[in-house]
């Protein structure tokens, strides 16, 4: 089930990009994370206890406040799988944050499989790379290394709730952190038109509050190394809807790319268990 994340994310860049307003980050991310919070938070009814109330604020503010802006200004600046593909190294950082914070032992193949895997999102990326925007490219790299540091310091932490409460709490606070930022900063938001209702609602309720619940759930299961090479279904989806949605063809070396990385996870996951894959 934790493999079905990354495709969801995968997803949200050509969502932003073709539907929601571009110049409004602080309020994409705070619509996204608020409503969805409070209705989880609503059916779990329990809020943090001692310290989990700042390591709930620590986590939300790295791996949904900040995170959301980021990934948001990286969907609306970049093509869809551009901008997907850009988050790809993130299972390197993921198998080298393991074994610096959880004393993680990734074998060989663990690491074969990353690197494969990044391979094919260079060719993925192809030569667009030059002419990509600037604060685009930043805002992507920077997302995929607060996220994994967050998610890395839950695995390590273990939260004690389910990961339905978790997720619930990680949303609200973020929602809480974003939305008298976003007014002070952006303003009031605009009229909103069907489509982006529509792209707002489907990035709240699937792409954020089911996502997280099912990655958190993966979190506690699986090894950082397979979580991570994981995440590199994120560009391939990302590419692969981008070219259905917005017509952003493959490429012959793109297309051998999106080979390449399936190829990266398939390696990758070889050395986590049957069992543990099926969270």
């Amino acid at each position: 089930m934790t493999a079905i994340v990354p495709v969801l994310w995968g997803s949200t860049y050509v969502v932003t990009r073709q539907w929601l307003p571009a110049d409004m980050p602080l309020t994409g991310a705070a619509i996204r994370s608020l409503p969805a919070g409070l209705l989880l938070l609503a059916f779990t009814r329990q809020l943090p206890k001692g310290q989990w109330w700042w390591r709930s604020t620590v986590l939300s503010f790295i791996t949904m406040a900040l995170f959301f802006v980021l990934v948001y200004t990286s969907g609306a600046r970049l093509p869809s799988g551009v901008a997907a593909t850009l988050m790809a190294s993130g299972p390197l950082v993921m198998v080298v944050l393991g074994r610096l914070l959880l004393k993680e032992k990734a074998p060989v193949m663990a690491y074969v499989g990353a690197v494969v895997g990044i391979l094919g999102v260079a060719l993925l990326a192809g030569s667009a790379i030059a002419t990509l925007d600037v604060i685009g490219v930043v805002a992507a790299l920077v997302a995929v290394l607060i996220s994994s540091l967050g998610y890395v310091l839950a695995k390590k932490w273990k939260p004690p709730v389910s990961s339905l409460t978790f997720t619930a709490w990680q949303l609200t606070i973020a929602g809480v952190m974003l939305t008298p930022t976003a007014l002070l900063v952006e303003g009031p938001p605009p009229a909103l038109d069907l489509p982006a209702i529509l792209g707002f609602a489907y990035l709240g309720l699937i792409c954020t509050g089911l996502a997280y619940v099912l990655w958190f759930r993966g979190l506690a299961g699986l090894p950082a190394r397979t979580v991570g090479i994981l995440g590199l279904l994120n560009p391939l989806a990302g590419t692969i809807l981008g070219a259905l949605v917005a017509g952003e063809l493959l490429s012959p070396v793109q297309a051998l790319g999106a080979a390449t990385i399936l190829l990266g996870v398939g390696l990758g996951l070889l050395t986590t268990p049957k069992r543990r894959l099926r969270r």
